[in-house]
Protein backbone atom coordinates (compact mmCIF):
# COMPACT_ATOMS: atom_id res chain seq x y z
CA UNK A 1 0.00 0.00 0.00
CA UNK A 2 1.33 3.28 -0.94
CA UNK A 3 1.73 6.18 1.00
CA UNK A 4 -0.76 9.18 1.24
CA UNK A 5 -2.40 10.62 -1.74
CA UNK A 6 0.88 8.53 -3.97
CA UNK A 7 0.15 6.15 -6.32
CA UNK A 8 3.72 5.19 -7.37
CA UNK A 9 3.69 1.16 -7.81
CA UNK A 10 7.54 0.97 -6.91
CA UNK A 11 6.84 2.44 -3.18
CA UNK A 12 3.75 0.56 -2.78
CA UNK A 13 5.61 -2.24 -0.83
CA UNK A 14 7.40 -0.85 1.70
CA UNK A 15 6.30 3.00 1.49
CA UNK A 16 6.24 4.75 5.06
CA UNK A 17 4.49 7.81 6.34
CA UNK A 18 4.22 9.81 9.65
CA UNK A 19 1.04 9.38 11.18
CA UNK A 20 -1.28 11.74 13.35
CA UNK A 21 1.76 11.06 16.64
CA UNK A 22 4.39 12.09 14.55
CA UNK A 23 5.73 8.51 14.37
CA UNK A 24 7.89 6.01 11.57
CA UNK A 25 4.77 3.48 10.96
CA UNK A 26 5.24 1.57 8.13
CA UNK A 27 2.33 0.75 5.74
CA UNK A 28 -0.31 2.70 8.24
CA UNK A 29 -3.79 1.86 6.60
CA UNK A 30 -5.27 4.62 9.32
CA UNK A 31 -6.12 7.89 7.96
CA UNK A 32 -6.21 10.37 10.65
CA UNK A 33 -9.18 13.20 10.28
CA UNK A 34 -7.07 16.03 9.58
CA UNK A 35 -5.08 13.56 7.02
CA UNK A 36 -8.02 13.46 4.41
CA UNK A 37 -6.70 17.00 3.03
CA UNK A 38 -3.48 15.24 2.13
CA UNK A 39 -4.63 12.98 -0.65
CA UNK A 40 -5.15 13.89 -3.58
CA UNK A 41 -8.75 12.18 -4.65
CA UNK A 42 -10.15 9.34 -3.00
CA UNK A 43 -13.70 7.81 -3.11
CA UNK A 44 -15.47 7.69 0.01
CA UNK A 45 -17.23 4.23 1.66
CA UNK A 46 -19.73 4.23 4.52
CA UNK A 47 -19.72 1.12 5.88
CA UNK A 48 -23.17 1.87 8.32
CA UNK A 49 -26.04 -0.06 8.13
CA UNK A 50 -29.11 1.05 5.71
CA UNK A 51 -31.16 3.09 8.14
CA UNK A 52 -28.05 5.22 9.34
CA UNK A 53 -26.72 5.68 6.18
CA UNK A 54 -30.47 7.35 4.81
CA UNK A 55 -30.68 9.16 8.09
CA UNK A 56 -27.47 11.06 7.38
CA UNK A 57 -24.31 10.63 5.58
CA UNK A 58 -21.60 12.45 3.65
CA UNK A 59 -22.91 13.64 0.27
CA UNK A 60 -19.67 12.13 -1.67
CA UNK A 61 -20.28 8.43 0.08
CA UNK A 62 -21.61 5.54 -1.39
CA UNK A 63 -22.86 2.85 1.08
CA UNK A 64 -20.86 -0.57 1.20
CA UNK A 65 -23.53 -3.79 1.89
CA UNK A 66 -21.66 -4.74 4.71
CA UNK A 67 -24.12 -7.17 5.62
CA UNK A 68 -23.94 -8.92 2.63
CA UNK A 69 -20.40 -9.18 2.38
CA UNK A 70 -20.25 -10.58 5.36
CA UNK A 71 -22.38 -13.17 4.62
CA UNK A 72 -21.16 -13.85 1.48
CA UNK A 73 -17.10 -13.99 2.66
CA UNK A 74 -18.59 -17.21 4.53
CA UNK A 75 -20.43 -18.48 1.86
CA UNK A 76 -18.85 -21.29 -0.32
CA UNK A 77 -20.42 -19.86 -3.43
CA UNK A 78 -19.01 -16.47 -3.00
CA UNK A 79 -16.47 -16.91 -0.62
CA UNK A 80 -12.99 -15.17 -1.15
CA UNK A 81 -11.97 -18.04 -3.78
CA UNK A 82 -14.53 -16.38 -5.91
CA UNK A 83 -12.78 -13.96 -7.48
CA UNK A 84 -15.14 -12.21 -10.60
CA UNK A 85 -17.94 -12.18 -7.37
CA UNK A 86 -15.71 -10.04 -5.19
CA UNK A 87 -14.38 -7.82 -8.71
CA UNK A 88 -17.99 -7.22 -9.54
CA UNK A 89 -19.26 -6.38 -5.42
CA UNK A 90 -16.49 -3.73 -5.31
CA UNK A 91 -16.75 -2.28 -8.77
CA UNK A 92 -20.41 -1.65 -8.19
CA UNK A 93 -19.23 1.19 -5.70
CA UNK A 94 -17.20 3.17 -8.00
CA UNK A 95 -14.00 1.89 -6.65
CA UNK A 96 -11.08 1.52 -9.43
CA UNK A 97 -7.58 0.79 -9.00
CA UNK A 98 -6.02 4.47 -9.31
CA UNK A 99 -7.93 6.24 -6.41
CA UNK A 100 -7.96 4.93 -2.85
CA UNK A 101 -11.09 4.12 -1.32
CA UNK A 102 -11.47 6.08 2.41
CA UNK A 103 -14.20 3.79 4.36
CA UNK A 104 -15.77 4.64 7.61
CA UNK A 105 -18.05 3.20 10.12
CA UNK A 106 -20.07 4.03 12.67
CA UNK A 107 -17.14 4.19 15.32
CA UNK A 108 -17.27 1.14 16.29
CA UNK A 109 -13.83 0.81 13.92
CA UNK A 110 -14.31 -2.74 13.28
CA UNK A 111 -16.83 -3.24 10.27
CA UNK A 112 -14.56 -0.42 8.49
CA UNK A 113 -12.30 -3.03 9.38
CA UNK A 114 -13.72 -5.74 7.76
CA UNK A 115 -14.34 -4.31 4.68
CA UNK A 116 -10.75 -2.54 4.79
CA UNK A 117 -9.24 -5.99 4.90
CA UNK A 118 -11.35 -7.30 1.89
CA UNK A 119 -10.75 -4.30 -0.27
CA UNK A 120 -6.66 -4.96 0.10
CA UNK A 121 -7.07 -8.12 -0.05
CA UNK A 122 -8.28 -7.92 -3.60
CA UNK A 123 -5.91 -4.75 -4.55
CA UNK A 124 -7.47 -1.53 -3.68
CA UNK A 125 -5.73 1.10 -1.99
CA UNK A 126 -7.49 1.67 0.88
CA UNK A 127 -7.57 3.61 4.04
CA UNK A 128 -9.78 3.08 7.38
CA UNK A 129 -11.08 6.61 9.16
CA UNK A 130 -9.95 6.81 12.65
CA UNK A 131 -12.99 7.41 14.70
CA UNK A 132 -15.54 6.89 11.91
CA UNK A 133 -18.52 9.00 11.04
CA UNK A 134 -18.30 10.77 14.74
CA UNK A 135 -15.26 11.71 13.94
CA UNK A 136 -16.02 12.97 10.23
CA UNK A 137 -19.82 14.22 10.28
CA UNK A 138 -19.17 17.88 11.47
CA UNK A 139 -15.89 17.91 8.84
CA UNK A 140 -17.61 18.09 5.47
CA UNK A 141 -14.97 20.32 4.46
CA UNK A 142 -12.58 17.87 4.21
CA UNK A 143 -14.58 15.75 2.33
CA UNK A 144 -13.79 18.12 -1.11
CA UNK A 145 -11.54 15.65 -2.29
CA UNK A 146 -14.22 12.74 -2.29
CA UNK A 147 -14.80 11.55 -5.53
CA UNK A 148 -18.71 11.23 -6.64
CA UNK A 149 -19.80 8.34 -8.12
CA UNK A 150 -18.01 7.25 -11.49
CA UNK A 151 -20.41 5.94 -14.53
CA UNK A 152 -19.87 1.91 -15.15
CA UNK A 153 -16.33 1.10 -13.63
CA UNK A 154 -14.16 -1.94 -14.20
CA UNK A 155 -12.16 -3.26 -11.35
CA UNK A 156 -9.36 -6.14 -11.85
CA UNK A 157 -9.18 -7.73 -8.69
CA UNK A 158 -5.85 -9.12 -7.58
CA UNK A 159 -6.18 -11.85 -4.32
CA UNK A 160 -3.27 -11.44 -1.92
CA UNK A 161 -1.67 -8.58 -2.99
CA UNK A 162 -2.53 -6.70 0.01
CA UNK A 163 -0.48 -5.63 3.01
CA UNK A 164 -2.83 -8.32 4.60
CA UNK A 165 -2.76 -11.67 3.72
CA UNK A 166 -5.72 -14.47 4.52
CA UNK A 167 -5.17 -17.87 5.95
CA UNK A 168 -7.61 -20.83 6.01
CA UNK A 169 -8.36 -23.24 8.43
CA UNK A 170 -6.03 -26.19 6.91
CA UNK A 171 -2.96 -23.43 6.67
CA UNK A 172 -3.59 -22.33 10.08
CA UNK A 173 -3.55 -26.00 11.19
CA UNK A 174 0.16 -26.80 9.97
CA UNK A 175 1.39 -23.38 10.89
CA UNK A 176 0.41 -23.33 14.73
CA UNK A 177 4.10 -24.29 15.70
CA UNK A 178 5.67 -20.80 13.59
CA UNK A 179 2.39 -18.61 13.80
CA UNK A 180 2.11 -16.10 16.85
CA UNK A 181 -1.99 -15.88 17.34
CA UNK A 182 -3.48 -12.88 18.48
CA UNK A 183 -7.26 -13.55 19.81
CA UNK A 184 -9.00 -10.50 19.50
CA UNK A 185 -11.65 -11.95 21.19
CA UNK A 186 -13.10 -11.22 24.75
CA UNK A 187 -11.76 -12.64 27.67
CA UNK A 188 -14.82 -14.78 28.37
CA UNK A 189 -14.64 -16.19 24.83
CA UNK A 190 -10.84 -17.05 24.93
CA UNK A 191 -11.83 -18.90 28.18
CA UNK A 192 -14.59 -20.71 27.01
CA UNK A 193 -16.89 -19.32 29.17
CA UNK A 194 -18.96 -17.16 26.40
CA UNK A 195 -19.36 -19.65 23.57
CA UNK A 196 -21.74 -17.17 21.63
CA UNK A 197 -22.72 -19.67 18.79
CA UNK A 198 -20.30 -21.90 18.85
CA UNK A 199 -20.68 -25.57 20.12
CA UNK A 200 -17.17 -25.57 21.66
CA UNK A 201 -15.36 -22.66 23.46
CA UNK A 202 -11.86 -22.28 24.22
CA UNK A 203 -8.82 -20.68 22.46
CA UNK A 204 -6.68 -21.83 20.10
CA UNK A 205 -3.42 -23.52 20.83
CA UNK A 206 -0.38 -21.09 21.85
CA UNK A 207 -3.20 -17.97 21.12
CA UNK A 208 -2.29 -14.79 22.83
CA UNK A 209 -5.10 -13.12 24.01
CA UNK A 210 -5.33 -9.03 23.41
CA UNK A 211 -9.22 -8.08 23.48
CA UNK A 212 -9.66 -5.35 20.30
CA UNK A 213 -11.54 -3.36 22.81
CA UNK A 214 -8.07 -2.61 24.16
CA UNK A 215 -6.85 -1.42 21.09
CA UNK A 216 -9.18 1.42 21.09
CA UNK A 217 -9.87 4.64 23.17
CA UNK A 218 -12.63 7.03 22.43
CA UNK A 219 -13.73 5.16 19.60
CA UNK A 220 -10.49 5.74 17.84
CA UNK A 221 -7.47 3.08 17.36
CA UNK A 222 -4.88 4.30 19.96
CA UNK A 223 -1.44 5.55 18.09
CA UNK A 224 1.76 3.52 17.02
CA UNK A 225 3.67 3.52 20.60
CA UNK A 226 0.45 2.33 22.49
CA UNK A 227 -0.35 -0.22 20.42
CA UNK A 228 3.18 -1.54 20.26
CA UNK A 229 3.49 -1.40 23.88
CA UNK A 230 0.09 -3.58 24.28
CA UNK A 231 1.40 -6.11 21.39
CA UNK A 232 4.62 -6.28 23.18
CA UNK A 233 2.91 -7.08 26.27
CA UNK A 234 0.93 -9.36 24.65
CA UNK A 235 3.82 -11.54 23.89
CA UNK A 236 4.69 -10.51 20.72
CA UNK A 237 8.02 -9.34 19.13
CA UNK A 238 9.86 -7.58 15.91
CA UNK A 239 10.01 -10.03 13.24
CA UNK A 240 6.83 -12.13 14.23
CA UNK A 241 4.48 -13.83 12.12
CA UNK A 242 1.49 -12.35 13.09
CA UNK A 243 -2.08 -14.13 12.85
CA UNK A 244 -5.16 -12.28 14.12
CA UNK A 245 -8.76 -13.95 14.78
CA UNK A 246 -11.90 -12.97 16.55
CA UNK A 247 -15.26 -15.22 15.71
CA UNK A 248 -16.47 -14.15 12.85
CA UNK A 249 -14.05 -11.44 10.93
CA UNK A 250 -14.61 -7.75 12.06
CA UNK A 251 -12.49 -7.67 15.34
CA UNK A 252 -9.78 -9.69 13.71
CA UNK A 253 -9.21 -7.46 10.76
CA UNK A 254 -9.33 -4.31 13.22
CA UNK A 255 -5.98 -6.53 15.05
CA UNK A 256 -4.84 -6.96 11.72
CA UNK A 257 -4.73 -2.81 11.27
CA UNK A 258 -3.63 -2.21 14.81
CA UNK A 259 -0.77 -4.91 13.71
CA UNK A 260 0.67 -2.82 10.87
CA UNK A 261 -0.01 0.56 12.66
CA UNK A 262 1.89 -0.84 15.42
CA UNK A 263 5.31 -1.64 12.50
CA UNK A 264 4.76 -5.57 12.24
CA UNK A 265 5.31 -6.29 8.72
CA UNK A 266 4.39 -10.46 8.33
CA UNK A 267 0.57 -10.21 9.05
CA UNK A 268 -2.01 -12.47 7.78
CA UNK A 269 -5.90 -12.93 9.14
CA UNK A 270 -7.81 -15.82 9.96
CA UNK A 271 -10.81 -13.72 8.54
CA UNK A 272 -12.91 -16.72 9.26
CA UNK A 273 -11.71 -16.85 12.71
CA UNK A 274 -13.16 -19.12 15.77
CA UNK A 275 -16.25 -19.69 14.53
CA UNK A 276 -14.53 -21.83 11.27
CA UNK A 277 -12.11 -23.30 14.04
CA UNK A 278 -14.76 -25.10 16.55
CA UNK A 279 -16.49 -26.38 13.91
CA UNK A 280 -14.19 -28.62 13.01
CA UNK A 281 -13.43 -31.67 15.69
CA UNK A 282 -10.31 -32.29 14.38
CA UNK A 283 -9.19 -28.79 15.62
CA UNK A 284 -7.64 -28.29 19.08
CA UNK A 285 -9.05 -26.12 20.91
CA UNK A 286 -7.76 -25.12 24.95
CA UNK A 287 -9.82 -24.17 27.57
CA UNK A 288 -8.81 -22.04 30.47
CA UNK A 289 -10.84 -20.65 33.15
CA UNK A 290 -8.17 -18.36 34.34
CA UNK A 291 -7.22 -16.71 32.07
CA UNK A 292 -4.96 -12.85 32.46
Amino acid sequence: MSARGTTSTAAAGDATFRNASNELAPRDPVIELDELSLLAAFRLLDVRDAEAFQADHAASAVRVPVELWEAAAKTGETSFENISYWERAIADLGVTESVPAVVYDDGRMTEAARVWFILQYFGVEALIVNGGWPAIRERGELLAKASEAPGLTAFRARPGVGSVGLVDRDTLKGDLDSAQLLDARTAAEFAGTDLRRNARGGHLPGAHLLPHASLLGDGRLKPTAELRRLLSDAGFRSGDHVVTHCDGGGRAALAAIAALRAGYDDVRAYYLSFADWAKDESCPIVQDQQTK
